[in-house]
């Protein structure tokens, strides 16, 4: 696999965590990845979604051109908005790619053995659902069957998910606006989290972490509640050798 590892998997402090943990399960398990390093460029996600095709146009075809001189087959990610950019529009610039997100290939590793775990404690979660995951490419389960398998997980859905689950506020470009402190999706979004009265809330997409992350420590709530990605939920309670 190629490990696209995204704009914030390489710059954001917090998603960096996410982007290690991959690695070291994936290393763990023995599949066969690298990554473009510095010849990765950023997708063009945002300036699509903003209103600037002809940027985003211009950063895919680089991008694709990248791909295509390594003869690229098969690309992982762990961000939703590289998954679904690469999976159902690059295809438009000729980056015809099996693209695969990080919690369905894990999910994988651990039917098949190469990926388990230490019993140790207990933990109530709650799953957060990725827009760009769950609606756009119907990516559900994974991420749950995932959570259901680490011993001492007790998953509680909370009234909006899946289909109905409800934005983190950061997709559509929004990740880079300023909303008024009172009207803050974030804040609606993780209200309604809390009530599962979860340990941790678990989320699939590094949007997401920032915005989730930044409602728990708008409401005082980081000392109680941690936000994790489910990729460092598995590494957290991986058997290493």
């Amino acid at each position: 696999y190629l490990y696209y590892v995204g704009c914030a998997g390489a710059f954001d402090d917090r998603a960096k965590r996410t982007t290690q943990a991959v690695a070291k399960i994936l290393q763990q398990a023995g599949v066969d990845f690298a990554i473009l390093g510095k010849e990765e460029l950023c997708n063009g996600e945002t300036a699509r979604r903003i209103g600037n095709e002809y940027l985003f146009q211009s950063m895919a075809q680089m991008n694709v051109e990248v791909l295509n001189q390594y003869n690229v087959k098969k690309i992982l990610t762990n961000c939703p908005h590289c998954f679904n950019t690469l999976k159902n529009e690059y295809p438009q610039f000729g980056g015809n790619y099996d693209v695969v997100h990080a919690t369905e290939l894990v999910r994988d590793l651990i039917a098949q053995g190469k990926v388990q775990f230490n019993v140790n404690g207990t933990q109530t979660v709650t799953y957060h659902d990725s827009c760009y995951l769950g609606r756009y490419n119907e990516v559900y389960d994974a991420p749950r069957e995932i959570l259901s398998l680490i011993p001492g997980t007790q998953i509680k859905e909370p009234e909006r998910s899946r289909k109905f689950g409800m934005c983190c506020g950061a997709g559509g470009g929004r990740m880079w606006m300023e909303e008024d402190a009172d009207k803050r999706v974030n804040f609606r979004r993780v209200d309604q989290l809390l009530e599962t009265s979860p340990d941790t809330v678990a989320v699939a997409c590094p949007f997401c972490m920032t915005m989730i992350d930044d409602g728990l420590k708008s409401k005082g709530m980081e000392e109680k509640v941690q936000a994790l990605d489910v990729m460092e939920i598995v590494a957290d309670r991986m058997r290493t050798a």
